[in-house]
């Protein structure tokens, strides 16, 4: 005997209902799961009766669709979600007992087949549980016979679906991710996929804050941008970065596109990128940086992300470098007097946000926290750096900061000096 708020047989209709939504609207875009008591305000608002609210075996509504926008009533979602994945599993059975009998590719038409149920069933059940892993591999192992490029872009439109309600699924995102290897191999890649997915990150970077699966997402996207698109996403990205300065993973994603134009210098040939727009490119960036970072004091993804931009700026445009692609991780630079010019702004940059306009407000003691690291990171990787400093700001100024960051961070300190 079934217990919950429905019986063994309305449950079922539910589901049936449920799939009838998916598949008489499928432009729907945004799925969310509604408390039983939001579904009067919500038809007075829409100011229609939905269909879907009054069903006329006269059970309580449960579903509520309009606009391409849909809701499920929270009182139903464990049994409906238990439902679909017995439908489910059922259909996979049956689709591999047939596909044992009989291994012609087809996916060609969804009536009801095998296949066909197995892809409305598990749509259901990843709609309400996104990572139950066997329903993506079941959809992969269909999709894999596939032969038409609409079959692919249906499937991201399903997974942009899921991500409306879980955007931090990561079953989803590496689904997506097998989608579009899945298009270049056979169609090659369009970039207006590539476009579309880059946008669909920065929306639901909007709602979903700290998305860190989303923005790795973005990342993985640049190895398959050409380099105007490059340029073109980090003109794009610059207001979002400049709005969300906690969120670190914007930046990010500014440095992978960086990187790209990067590789592009060494590519010989027509691809190879121009340095001469490449270095006003990284000028551009290094002047926002330190705009953003006298502007709004205290915040470290401003401050690392200037840790890549001046190591990059000395190691590729600095005219005894122009030659070389090192690794950066193990080489030391040589002080030039190109290099030392802007050692000395850094320096001055340093000093200016050492001073302190508000010993209470705690973002100007991690501001000068952040400079002076900053500072110490890059005398790593220029010995001669500390000299500079010492000469600029006095031994026993120096000794100062050392000591403070020894007080707020002896690790950190001792990483930056003992190495």
């Amino acid at each position: 005997m079934r217990q919950g708020p429905c019986s063994e047989e309305d449950c079922f209709g539910l589901l049936k209902q449920f799939e009838h939504v998916l598949e008489s609207d499928p432009l729907i875009d945004e799925v969310g799961f509604i408390h039983p008591s939001q579904f009067t305000l919500l038809d007075k608002e829409a100011g229609f009766s939905n269909v879907y609210l009054q069903p006329h075996d006269g059970t309580s509504s449960k579903f509520w669709n309009q606009d391409h926008k849909l809701g499920i009533s929270t009182d139903i979602l464990v049994q409906l979600c238990k439902d679909a994945k017995h439908l489910f599993l059922l259909a996979l059975d049956e689709y591999k007992c047939h596909g044992n009998a009989c291994r012609e590719p087809q996916i060609k038409s969804i009536s009801s087949t095998p296949e066909s149920e197995v892809m409305k069933h598990s749509q259901a059940v990843l709609l309400l549980s996104s990572d139950f892993g066997t329903a993506w591999n079941a959809r992969k192992l269909i999709l894999s016979k596939a032969d038409k490029l609409f079959a692919f872009t249906d499937e991201l439109r399903l997974s942009g679906l899921v991500l409306s309600n879980s955007p931090k699924s990561e079953s989803t995102w590496s689904h997506r991710r097998w989608i579009i290897k899945m298009i270049s191999r056979r169609f090659s890649t369009p970039q207006d996929i590539i476009t579309k997915e880059s946008e669909l990150v920065e929306s639901i970077g909007e709602r979903s804050k700290m998305n860190y699966r989303a923005w790795y997402h973005r990342c993985w996207l640049v190895s398959y941008m050409e380099v105007e698109q490059v340029i073109q996403e980090l003109n794009k990205s610059k207001r979002w970065a400049g709005l969300h300065l906690a969120d670190n993973s914007c930046f990010h994603y500014r440095r992978r596109l960086m990187l790209k134009i990067l590789d592009s210098l060494y590519v010989k040939g027509c691809n190879a990128y121009d340095k001469t727009q490449a270095h006003k490119i990284w000028k551009e960036e290094l002047d926002w940086n330190k705009e953003l970072v006298e502007r709004y004091v205290g915040r470290e993804a401003l401050w690392l992300h200037r840790r890549f931009l001046s190591l990059n700026w000395i190691m590729y445009f600095t005219s005894n470098h122009s030659d070389v692609s090192p690794e950066l991780g193990e080489s030391i630079i040589m002080m030039s007097e190109e290099i030392a010019i802007f050692i000395d702004n850094e320096i001055h940059l340093l000093e200016s946000s050492m001073t302190i306009l508000d010993t209470k407000f705690e973002d100007y003691q991690a501001q000068v926290l952040h400079a002076v690291a900053y500072m110490l990171w890059l005398t790593k990787k220029m010995p001669e750096l500390r000299r500079m400093l010492e000469e600029k700001l006095g031994t026993e100024k120096v000794k100062c900061l050392l000591s403070k960051i020894g007080e707020e961070r002896p690790s950190l300190l001792h990483h930056l000096v003992n190495v």
